[in-house]
C-alpha cells in the first residue's frame, strides 16, 4: 500500500482510506457480515485510515468498526471521527452542535463505542454557525493535550474558517467532497489548504456511485438519501450518466474500470489528497484499490477533463437545505 502524509506535520496514512458511512446509514440496508469482512479486507490490503461519524446510524457505525477491529493492533489503523450533526429519532437533521462542552461529551461517547483510548483524527462535521471555530478547535486541542485525540481535522469549511482554525492549532486535514464532477474547491479552498500545510481527505470521489460505472436509474431502497440528491433526479441523472459512458470508453483503452479512472484522477491531483472510498462490499473495495495501479499520463488527464470539464455535472451535490450548511461553498 502506498502512503501519503496527513498534513505537514501529521502521520502517514494509506493513500486510499475507507469511508464506512454506508455500512450503517444513508444508502439503504447493508449487510453486517459483509461490512465487517470489507473492513478486514481493507486492513489486509494495507488500508489504515477508517472514516466514520458518530451520527452514522447514531452510533451504529462506530460500534460496527469496534467489532471489526477487535484483535487488530492499534498501530495498524487510524480512525477519523466526525461529530456535531444533530438528528431526531426519525433520522431528520435538526442542526449542529460544536460547543466546547459538546465536543468533549461527543468524544467521550465515541471512545466508548469504538472501544478505543484515543481517536486519530477528530473533526466537526460542519461549521456550527453559532459557535466560533476558535472555540471548537480549542476544545479539541484540550483533548489532544489530554491524549484522547491525536490530530484535529475539519470538514466542509471555507478558506477563512481554515485560517482561523489553523491560528489556534495545527489542522491535519480538511475532509471535503472532491471528484471529477465536484471540483468547487479548486483554486480557493484547495490553495488555502496547501498554503497552510493541510491535507485533503476527499469523500464522494465516485459521487455516491453516480460515476462508478455501475449506477443504473431505478427505484431506490427506503432510507437512501440519493432519492433527494439533485444529481440523481430525473433529467439530471441521464445527463450525468452520459459523462460516465464517455469515460467508459477511455477506461477500456486503459484496461481499467470507470471507477478506477475516477479514483486515479483524484489521486493524480496531488500527493496531499487522500481519497476515501465508500465501499460496502469486498468486490467494490478490490476494484477501488485497483486505482492505485492506474497511471494517468498528462494526455490521459486532459482527455478525462475534456469529457467531464469543471462544472459539467447536472445538479448540485446536495439539496438546498444541506447546501446551506456548507461553509465551503462560501469559498
Amino acid at each position: 500500500m502506498k502512503t501519503r502524509q496527513l498534513g505537514a506535520k501529521g502521520p502517514p496514512v494509506s493513500a486510499i482510506g475507507l469511508g464506512c458511512m454506508g455500512m450503517s446509514d444513508f444508502y439503504g440496508p447493508s449487510d453486517r457480515e459483509e461490512s465487517i469482512a470489507t473492513i478486514h479486507a481493507a486492513l489486509d490490503a494495507g488500508v489504515t485510515l477508517l472514516d466514520t461519524g458518530d451520527f452514522y446510524g447514531m452510533g451504529h457505525n462506530e460500534m460496527l468498526i469496534a467489532e471489526a477491529l477487535q484483535g487488530v493492533s492499534r498501530e495498524a489503523f487510524q480512525v477519523s471521527v466526525k461529530f456535531g450533526a444533530q438528528r431526531d429519532p426519525s433520522g431528520a437533521w435538526i442542526g449542529f452542535d460544536a460547543r466546547p462542552q459538546a465536543v468533549k461529551t461527543s468524544l467521550t461517547y465515541s471512545l466508548r463505542r469504538l472501544r478505543l483510548d484515543y481517536v486519530d483524527v477528530y473533526r466537526p462535521a460542519r461549521l456550527d454557525p453559532h459557535v466560533p471555530i476558535e472555540d471548537t478547535v480549542g476544545a479539541i486541542a484540550d483533548m489532544v493535550k489530554a491524549g484522547y485525540v491525536r490530530e484535529i481535522g475539519l470538514s466542509e469549511v471555507g478558506s477563512e474558517t481554515l485560517r482561523r482554525a489553523a491560528a489556534v492549532h495545527a489542522i491535519a486535514d480538511l475532509q471535503i467532497e472532491y471528484s471529477l464532477i465536484s471540483r468547487g474547491i479548486e483554486g480557493g479552498v484547495l490553495s488555502t489548504c496547501r498554503e497552510l500545510g493541510i491535507a485533503l481527505t476527499a469523500y464522494g470521489v465516485l459521487s455516491r456511485g453516480l460515476i462508478s460505472g455501475h449506477w443504473r436509474p431505478g427505484p431506490l431502497e427506503p432510507g437512501d438519501f440519493r432519492s433527494r440528491s439533485p444529481r440523481f433526479q430525473e433529467g439530471n441523472v441521464d445527463k450525468n450518466l452520459q459523462l460516465v459512458e464517455a469515460l467508459r470508453k477511455l477506461a477500456a483503452e486503459k484496461g481499467a474500470s470507470v471507477a478506477q479512472i475516477a479514483i486515479a484522477w483524484v489521486l493524480a491531483q496531488g500527493e496531499d489528497i487522500i481519497p476515501l472510498i465508500g465501499a460496502r462490499r469486498r468486490d467494490r473495495l478490490a476494484e477501488a484499490l485497483g486505482a492505485l495501479n492506474v497511471t494517468l499520463t498528462p494526455k490521459d488527464i486532459s482527455a478525462i477533463e475534456a469529457i467531464a470539464p469543471k462544472g459539467a455535472a447536472a445538479g448540485e451535490r446536495y439539496d438546498a437545505p444541506q447546501m446551506a450548511f456548507l461553509d465551503s461553498e462560501r469559498g
